[in-house]
C-alpha cells in the first residue's frame, strides 16, 4: 500500500504545489494520456499521486480515499463539519492566499460594519417585503459568521461563479466571496465591510484521519514530514 497524495488537477494551485514539493526534494511529474493527465511522485518511496480538482479534495480526505491532500483552507472549513476532528493541517504552503469577505455596494455609505448591515437588513425587509439577499457559495461559513454578529434578517442566494456580478445583475444585494486583491470587487462597485473578514485562506497540505494508516503508510508519512520539515502528527482516531 502507499500514501495517496491528492493535488489540484490544474491551474495555479497545481503549479504552486508542484514547485513547493520540488523545493523539498519531492518531484511531481505529469504525462498526458489522451485528454487526461496522469502523474507520479519521484524522489520518495511509497507515495502515489492523485490529480483531482481542489474542490473535491476535502471530501476525498474526509472519506479516507486520500491520505494527504492540497487544497484551500476555505474549502475544508466550508465542506467538512468539525473538520479539525477529522483532518490535520500538516503544513501551510505559502501561496494561494485569499480572503473570504462580506462586501456591500459602494454607495451604501452608511453601512461600514456588520452591525450596520444588520440594521440595513431590517430596513430592507420593511421597504421591500423580502429579506436581504446575500450571494455566496460558502453557505456554512457565511451562516456562522452572520450568526456570530447577530445578523439574522437575510437569505442566502447560491452563487457558484461570478458572485461579484450578482449585485449588478440584481439577483443579490450583498456578496460573501473569496478575493485575493479586491480588484474584482472594486470593479463591480463593491466595498468590503470594516469587520467583514470571514476567513483568511491559503493552500495547505492536509492529512486525513479517516484513511488507512498501516505501517507502510506511516513510514511514508514520516519521510514526507521529514522532507517538508514538520513533525509527524498524531492521526485523528488513529
Amino acid at each position: 500500500m502507499s500514501v495517496k497524495l491528492g493535488i489540484p488537477s490544474k491551474g495555479r494551485l497545481q503549479e504552486g504545489t508542484i514547485d513547493w514539493f520540488g523545493e523539498r526534494g519531492i518531484r511531481i511529474s505529469k504525462s498526458r494520456m489522451g485528454r487526461e493527465y496522469q502523474g507520479q511522485v519521484e524522489g520518495i518511496d511509497g507515495v502515489e499521486l492523485v490529480l483531482i480538482s481542489a474542490g473535491e479534495i476535502p471530501g476525498e480526505l474526509a472519506a479516507g480515499r486520500l491520505h494527504l491532500g492540497v487544497t484551500g483552507q476555505d474549502l475544508v472549513r466550508e465542506e467538512i463539519a468539525r473538520w479539525s476532528e477529522r483532518l490535520v493541517e500538516l503544513s501551510p504552503m505559502g501561496f494561494g492566499f485569499a480572503d473570504l469577505v462580506v462586501a456591500v455596494p459602494a454607495f451604501w455609505v452608511d453601512v461600514v460594519s456588520m452591525s450596520d448591515l444588520d440594521a440595513a437588513a431590517a430596513r430592507f425587509r420593511a421597504v421591500h417585503g423580502h429579506r436581504l439577499r446575500v450571494a455566496t457559495k460558502y453557505h456554512h461559513l457565511v451562516r456562522e459568521f452572520f450568526r456570530s454578529h447577530g445578523v439574522a434578517d437575510y437569505q442566502l442566494v447560491d452563487s457558484q461563479g461570478a458572485t461579484e456580478g450578482t449585485v449588478r445583475n440584481l439577483t443579490a444585494e450583498v456578496v460573501a466571496d473569496i478575493t485575493s486583491t479586491g480588484s474584482t470587487l472594486r470593479e463591480n462597485h463593491l466595498r468590503v465591510l470594516d469587520d467583514g473578514l470571514i476567513l483568511k485562506s491559503g493552500a495547505t497540505l492536509f492529512l486525513s484521519g479517516a484513511a488507512e494508516w498501516a505501517d507502510g503508510e506511516r513510514t511514508a508519512l514520516a519521510e514526507v514530514c521529514k522532507r517538508i520539515g514538520v513533525e509527524v502528527p498524531g492521526i485523528p482516531g488513529g
